[in-house]
């Protein structure tokens, strides 16, 4: 189990962050970036399971800057609520949350590489993190809202980049996957037979078969690149 701390990004501003700490000498640092639902009990569940897995986590709360405390279910009424966070989120003056992920990585750096992987919203973040941020070695975006999108599509990543897609997903079109692909041979890309949400078992669109698979890929890409 993990436990809360506080990071600062670089205008000052203080930010909560959930951090897992493995149990032996990290062999690494990942951050997680949450869905539209905050740092909730799946996103410290996943921080949990990457600190099993030897790695330092830090899962920042990036909606702190609009709403601090945010800690959603999945209900209707929690994805209104979590939508209408996201859009105060991206209205945000640049560089917004970002340099709030950039305060995340720079905390799990003191575990040596760091590899960042993010859900739904925080996928688009990951995405963004892995072309304009410092001090990554990978990053793994899930079903990123936006990010085959032509404007994100014209980004560039820094580093390497395995991106899981659903094939059922009604936010996140397969055609816009494939322009993405198209677009970025460099970045390896999995489609699923899976809708949105597919790694959230406390979701209706849960997945055991495609959250395996993804996870199995993502920890053989994290090892790989960040150790």
């Amino acid at each position: 189990m993990g436990q809360f701390t506080q990071l600062k990004a670089a205008d000052g501003q203080s930010i909560p962050a959930y951090v897992a700490t493995p149990s032996g000498k990290p062999r690494g640092g990942i951050v997680v970036i949450q869905e539209i639902f905050g740092v909730n009990s799946h996103i410290r569940s996943v921080a949990d399971l990457y600190a099993a897995e030897g790695y330092l986590a830090v899962a920042p709360a990036i909606f702190h800057r609009v709403k601090p405390d945010v800690d959603l279910g999945y209900s209707p009424d929690d994805m209104s609520a979590g939508m209408a966070l996201k859009a105060a989120s991206e209205a945000l003056p640049s560089p917004g949350v970002m340099q709030d992920i950039q305060a995340a990585i720079q905390h799990a750096a003191q575990a040596g590489k760091v590899g960042i992987v993010g859900f739904c919203y925080g996928g688009l973040l990951t995405w963004r993190a892995a072309c304009n941020l410092q001090g990554l070695s990978a990053a793994v975006p899930y079903y990123g809202g936006g990010v085959t999108t032509p404007d994100e599509i014209a980004r560039k990543p820094r580093v390497p980049v395995l991106a899981h897609f659903g094939d059922k997903d009604k936010h996140i079109s397969v055609e816009s996957v494939e322009a993405f692909k198209k677009a970025h041979p460099e970045v390896e890309v999995h489609l699923y037979a899976a809708d949105h949400g597919f790694n959230c078992d406390q979701r209706g669109s849960f997945n055991a078969e495609a959250t395996k698979l993804a996870r199995e890929r993502t920890l053989a890409f994290f090892k790989k690149h960040v150790g």
